[in-house]
């Protein structure tokens, strides 16, 4: 028989799947013990030193200090998790709600310039610049108006 043969009798279908069992049991355990790191720095509760005790009993001892962790901590460990998801998902939100609402475009900065002059707050001059900034884009209506409310009633 040739090499490839032995090979095959040396290791059999149930030997690759302990293997294979052994291989994903590693992965879960470092997911575990990375999840549990970043739990101990995201956690506000724990002070500092609560952070290092954890960290070092986890380093030093990866299986007891993880479990311990677990134990003790595990609960929370979810509505922490929880909680974080929450809070970047409204930061999210806000900032979509924000963005879709784009602010007011250069037409309606304009109008607003206009009525502004029309009141009479504005100069004709500071009009002009202001809409000169609005057309450049190089800053909105809104500043170019207050800096001639400013200029006006002097």
């Amino acid at each position: 028989m040739t090499a490839q043969t032995y090979l095959a009798y040396d290791y059999p279908l149930l030997g690759a799947f302990w293997t294979m069992l052994v291989i994903f049991l590693w992965i879960m355990w470092f997911a575990l013990l990375f999840r549990v790191v970043a739990d101990i720095f995201r956690d506000d509760d724990l002070s500092g030193w609560g952070k290092a005790g954890w960290l070092v009993l986890c380093v030093v001892l990866p299986f007891l200090g993880v479990f311990v962790y677990v134990i003790a901590r595990g609960r929370n460990m979810g509505r922490r998790e929880a909680m974080r998801v929450r809070a970047q998902r409204e930061e999210a939100d806000s900032y979509i709600r924000m963005t879709a609402a784009g602010g007011s475009s250069s037409v309606d900065e304009l109008a607003r310039l206009s009525e502004i002059r029309n009141q009479g707050v504005l100069t004709d001059e500071e009009f002009r610049r202001a809409k000169d900034l609005v057309l450049s884009g190089r800053g909105p209506a809104e500043r170019a108006g207050t800096a001639g409310t400013g200029a006006s009633a002097r």
